[in-house]
């Protein structure tokens, strides 16, 4: 069986299992027995398991995202494509927690069902700075110890010294730090290695999850569920086709109907293949046969968009958060809020552009909120799909910022060459 129909297949079992339970035995003692002592703790090794690889991976892949830029080379290249990747990621995440605010998918459950949502698990992790200023969040955000950050849960510590790392491998010459660039790449191959096999056990957890949840709170989430996903594809397609067709055009130089035609088998492998790096080779084909972009921007460009120009991963994060503080009532005030959007940015540097890449991270920004984690297994019953879509975007995000990039730099081929054809089918 498929990978994604072990998924549905979890998916389906849990959730309708747990809706008979609750339908048919909702306050029997056997009932309670089972969700406490076999499907929450299998539920919540899966969501551990995950946890316990974020510091080294998030420390990997950011150090390796912000090195294999070589800014000392690329020079223009490594700072305009950095510089549209923070943007755009920022306007990705505002227009997810703006339409998560007004919406409010997650405020809707009844008094009954939020109270057995608050008898899940807390997890222990470094709060939010106590003050919400500007010059508070700043000063919190570089650590004195990173270790120490790390053990102790900030993330944003970790996150910042990560970048710092990084850009200090990618401007330092010598055997000695190509060397240590091969082991930290290491380190990132074998995180990826155990996450590949950790969401292997996704169907198991996620059923054990859904059991659990369903079981507690009934059809009522499922509401829930459709309210979050509507929320989520309104925001993907407002900076997919809104956002990204204003940069294509004023800032790209090119019409949106061309770009998007001339970029459809790169969106179609996104959305299959929910993975950045595997539609890779395709957004490559696209971008210098189709929109006949310069080869040495092109390659430069989408290589490193495809690790760190993640604008559907960081929306989807951020709606994720407030979605879930939502549900268990955890308030958030601007300040936070604005953190939230801060990290998702930061994190979607590193997030790794694999199926549920951003899962890892939305736990550990949860956990720092003092959001249960459990409540993952809401968001992973209707991950797959959401990942299609906010891969798609991602892959997109990375072709506009290629166009924008190409832009006014020399290109080996004649102009009368690099005008795409309009009656290409």
């Amino acid at each position: 069986m498929k990978a994604h129909h072990k998924m549905l297949t979890g998916i389906v079992t849990g959730t309708v299992a747990g809706l008979a339970a609750n339908a048919l035995a909702q306050k029997a003692a056997w009932l309670d027995w089972t969700v406490n002592n076999l499907t929450a703790p299998v539920g919540q090794i899966f969501i551990r398991l995950l946890l316990m690889l974020v510091v080294p991976l998030l420390f990997a892949a950011l150090v390796m995202g912000v090195a294999e830029l070589d800014l000392k080379q690329v020079g223009r290249l490594g700072a305009r494509t950095l510089g549209y990747t923070i943007v755009f990621s920022a306007i990705s995440v505002l227009i997810g927690l703006v339409l998560v605010n007004l919406i409010q998918p997650g405020a809707s459950l009844s008094e009954e069902a939020r109270a057995l949502a608050k008898q899940g698990q807390q997890v222990q992790a470094a709060p939010p700075p106590s003050s919400t200023s500007f010059g508070a969040v700043l000063t919190s955000m570089v650590p004195t110890n990173p270790l120490k950050a790390a053990s102790d849960g900030d993330m944003i510590g970790l996150i910042v010294f990560s970048l710092i790392f990084g850009l200090g491998v990618a401007l330092t010459p010598g055997k000695a730090v190509a060397q240590l660039r091969d082991t930290i790449q290491g380190l990132y191959d074998v995180m990826m290695k155990l996450i590949d096999g950790v969401l292997r056990l996704a169907p198991y957890g996620v059923a054990a999850l859904l059991f659990t949840m369903t079981a507690k709170l009934g059809l009522g989430i499922l509401v829930q569920l459709a309210a979050y996903v509507g929320t989520v594809l309104l925001a993907l397609a407002i900076h997919m086709f809104v956002v990204y067709s204003l940069s294509v055009r004023f800032l790209g130089g090119l019409s949106p109907v061309t770009f998007f035609r001339e970029c459809r088998l790169a969106i179609v492998t996104a959305f299959s293949t929910s993975s950045s790096s595997a539609t890779l080779p395709t957004a490559l084909k696209v971008a210098e046969e189709n929109l006949k972009l310069p080869p040495n921007v092109s390659r430069f460009v989408l290589t490193a968009g495809s690790a760190m120009n993640q604008n559907g991963t960081a929306l989807f994060e951020g709606v994720t958060v407030l979605f879930l503080a939502q549900v268990y009532e955890v308030p958030l005030d601007m300040g936070q809020q604005a953190l939230i959007m801060f990290i998702c940015i930061l994190a979607g540097i590193g997030t790794a552009g694999v199926p549920a890449g951003s899962i890892p991270v939305i736990a550990m920004i949860l956990g720092m909120f003092k959001i249960p984690v459990e409540g993952l297994g809401l968001v992973l019953g209707v991950d797959r799909f959401l990942d299609m879509c906010r891969t798609t975007l991602n892959v997109t995000g990375d072709l506009a910022a290629a166009v924008y990039v190409a832009r006014g730099e020399p290109h080996p081929r004649p102009a009368a060459e690099r005008e795409p054809d309009p009656s290409t089918p």
